[in-house]
């Protein structure tokens, strides 16, 4: 995974598996993979933040596809 200065929420290109994941870091930190918008959102209430707007691009970085893109 990259770390992207200056956006907390990275979520990583498409990981291929049963099923397919995205890995998640927050902060420059990896905090767990996500399955769907969902998981993004849970994991970054568990990190302390708040009030996440997943289409915020200073907050968001998604790295391969949008956050609708969950297969490969």
């Amino acid at each position: 995974m990259t770390d992207h200065e200056g956006t907390p929420i990275v979520v990583s290109g498409i990981t291929p598996g049963d099923p397919p994941f995205r890995f998640v870091q927050i902060n420059g930190k990896p905090v767990g993979v996500a399955h769907n918008m969902v998981d993004v959102i849970r994991l970054a209430y568990q990190a302390g933040l708040k009030d996440v707007d997943l289409d915020d691009p200073a907050l968001v970085r998604w790295v391969g596809g949008d956050k609708y893109r969950w297969t490969p």
